[in-house]
């Protein structure tokens, strides 16, 4: 077996099932979960309708590059999304329909990193992170390099931090925005200035936005890489990569639809890689996919529903925790007053809700670790529940510590 493969971390989850193996959880509360980052609202309706009318789709292979009318979809949500001029965004050049953001990002990692140049190939990524970009990296023969989002310096990438010598290695630039576990957004000028890093330093600029729909503030939405790539006249969207998925949007995980976008050369290359990869949606996938890319009226409705849980569960938690309102995604990450993997268990054993220590979505760097005393709080359950959940860990707080 390829001997990369043992220097894979122990993926998140697996971690946490030992952490809570062998503990009795008080029978009398049901278990609740807050670990995993998998919506439970309700998909849009018209999904239904289209699962009963549309099994014929099954009946062929998709093709590579995927439906014409889904990469058409694409492009407009992308366009009326990003204030992107429509046009562009040619549905023929610039889109790749995916199995989802996951798989996307696992296979677009290793298509990207070339260990035939000379040095070290890095790639750059935030930390705490989404572990995909790390096990890529690391699949691919890359060397990981993290960047620590920290309250200190709002959430956002410390690219001061970095060496120049990391940045003439660099081959791949990672950032998540909305940020996955903290929910901060990556601002214009940010992304102004990594795209003149990378101009700089000959680096792709990936940036996983599957969090962008799910913001607080309905008048100010998150800025995208495409949409900073545009203002500067970036007419190819040279460098740039995004990625994006129904699963946040739409509350459709079990569908596995996502797509990439940007750069037409980038695209090309990677296009190449998937013939042989061969994991493109299904064309019923694809058909409710294009549905659900043309509908913005249910995410505006299902962004209203995670408001209301956040300010729900913020104000029963905010007097016995620190944490902060996030601007967007639908995670909290509060710091714990004991030892992060502590909290999680004796919160199991005591309350039956179940939470991910920050520990196991970072790494150690010479500055610490940015997920040391923090929990991840996903808020996917319906809102009942998750009050029921902020109440129990209220009650541990200060009753049982």
């Amino acid at each position: 077996m390829n001997s990369r493969l043992d220097d894979l971390k122990e993926y998140p989850f697996q971690r946490l099932n030992r952490l809570l193996t062998d503990i009795e959880a008080p029978s009398k509360n049901e278990r609740i979960m807050l670990s995993l980052g998998e919506p439970k609202h309700a998909p849009p309706p018209f999904i239904h309708d289209l699962l009963a009318k549309s099994g014929h789709l099954l009946s062929g292979y998709p093709g590579t590059r995927g439906e014409e009318k889904l990469r058409e979809s694409i492009c407009s949500w992308l366009s009326r999304r990003f204030h992107i001029t429509e046009g562009k965004l040619d549905p023929a050049q610039h889109v790749l329909p995916v199995s989802g953001s996951r798989e996307a990002i696992f296979s677009f990692i290793q298509a990207a990193v070339d260990c035939s140049c000379h040095g070290p190939a890095r790639v750059v990524m935030p930390n705490p992170f989404y572990q995909i970009y790390e096990g890529a990296a690391i699949m691919a023969g890359a060397t990981p390099y993290f960047l620590n989002s920290i309250e200190e310096n709002d959430w956002q990438p410390q690219l001061d931090k970095v060496p120049e010598h990391i940045w003439r290695e660099t081959q791949l630039l990672i950032l998540c925005s909305p940020d996955n576990p903290v929910g901060s957004v990556i601002p214009a000028e940010i992304y102004t200035r990594v795209l003149s890093l990378a101009d700089r330093y000959d680096f792709i600029v990936a940036a996983d936005e599957c969090y962008s729909e799910l913001y607080r503030d309905e008048s100010t939405p998150p800025v995208g890489l495409l949409q900073v790539a545009t203002e500067q006249e970036r007419n190819d969207f040279e460098r740039c990569i995004v990625f994006h998925s129904l699963s946040k949007r739409s509350s459709l995980p079990g569908l596995r639809s996502g797509f990439v976008a940007g750069d037409s050369k980038i695209i090309d290359a990677y296009f190449k890689y998937r013939t042989y990869h061969g994991c493109v949606p299904n064309r019923l996938t694809q058909a409710i996919s294009t549905a659900a890319w043309d509908d913005d009226e249910h995410v505006v409705q299902n962004r209203a529903v995670y408001r209301d849980k956040f300010t729900a569960v913020i104000d029963i938690l905010q007097p016995v925790l620190k944490l902060n309102q996030p601007a967007a995604g639908f995670y909290l990450w509060p710091e714990t007053p004991i030892n992060e993997e502590e909290f999680s268990r004796r919160l199991f054993l005591n309350e039956h809700v179940v939470t991910l220590p920050g520990t196991y979505l970072a790494r150690d760097t010479l500055d610490g670790n940015p997920g040391k005393n923090r929990i991840r709080i996903a808020l996917v359950a319906e809102q009942q529940e998750c009050i029921e959940a902020a109440k129990r860990i209220r009650e541990f707080v200060t009753e049982k510590m």
